[in-house]
């Protein structure tokens, strides 16, 4: 299914804390996003800060004012696009089976921690949360893709500070597009969350029920499933394309899983050994030293 979303509808969604963050910013000061605009509140807000940090802050003040400017003038012209699949799956080992298509299986391979904890805690796989094949049951798993219009990306180049000012913003259109996204699927298309009813600061710092890591997280570290990705969800539709290492455009694009199990939480795969590169490979059907590329941060 495919959403495509005007960004006013949009900007609700953005975690402003990343956004300052690209900025050099600390998170304290992205807490301007959450005063309302009257000059009162924000002379309020800046007394807040010790007299050392108040040009900071006013600083913060002004990058949002930009920032929504910047924002109401794209909203003129693009949209961001968010397309999601729900299939049918189970976990095999580290391994999901995916339903592509009735009758039609995709394999998609995943990492296990392997670095002993202190706590004694199991070694996590994503495929922990989905039901294991041996059970004769399919489970659910949800596909995602969202990315911003190619457009955006050329705008502004004769003005170094706005140019900025747009990629940065587009990062988290992304992003927020795909928050908005997953809400929808929660609560209607997947529906196994119809009664949740969150703030936007509680939605932010996701405190529903199940996970949606994207590739390139610590838990989903492999560039390359990009690929297997976009056979279930056929990028192009939404204007995603892959480069041959699996890297996304337009840059401002995000991708990756939606699980549900309540019990569902995000990891770090962390350090691997050589022995688990070569399994990976194996199942990923690749050569060890191809995988050893993608997943460089992760050897030993």
């Amino acid at each position: 299914m495919i959403l495509s979303c005007k960004i006013h509808n949009v900007a609700p969604y953005i975690n402003w804390i990343y956004f300052f963050h690209a900025w050099g910013f600390q998170p304290r000061f992205a807490a301007i996003a959450n005063i309302h605009g009257c000059d009162v509140c924000r002379t309020s807000w800046l007394t807040t800060f010790p007299e050392e940090d108040r040009n900071k802050a006013s600083e913060a003040m002004q990058l949002f004012k930009e920032a929504n400017r910047m924002l109401d003038l794209l909203d003129k012209d693009y949209e961001v696009r968010t397309i999601f699949k729900l299939c049918k799956a189970n976990s095999d080992g580290d391994n999901l089976v995916i339903e592509k298509e009735t009758g039609q299986f995709l394999i998609f391979p995943l990492l296990r921690q392997q670095t002993p904890k202190r706590d004694g805690s199991p070694f996590l796989c994503l495929s922990d949360f989905i039901r294991p094949l041996s059970s004769g049951i399919p489970d659910t798993i949800g596909a995602f893709a969202s990315c911003i219009d190619a457009d955006m990306e050329g705008l502004y180049k004769q003005d170094p500070y706005k140019h900025l000012l747009v990629q940065t913003l587009s990062d988290r259109l992304a992003e927020a597009a795909t928050e908005k996204m997953h809400e929808y699927v929660r609560k209607e298309a997947w529906g196994y969350a119809k009664d949740e009813s969150l703030s936007m600061p509680d939605l932010l710092v996701e405190k529903y029920q199940g996970i949606r890591p994207a590739v390139g997280y610590p838990s989903l570290p492999d560039q390359s499933i990009n690929f297997l990705l976009n056979e279930l969800l056929d990028m192009k539709q939404i204007g995603i394309t892959l480069t041959e290492n699996g890297a996304m455009y337009p840059h401002a694009s995000v991708c990756g899983l939606m699980f549900a199990h309540p019990a569902a939480e995000y990891f770090s795969v962390g350090k691997i050994g050589e022995d688990q590169l070569e399994d990976y490979a194996r199942r990923r059907r690749k050569s060890t030293e191809e995988m050893r590329k993608f997943l460089a941060a992760n050897l030993q």
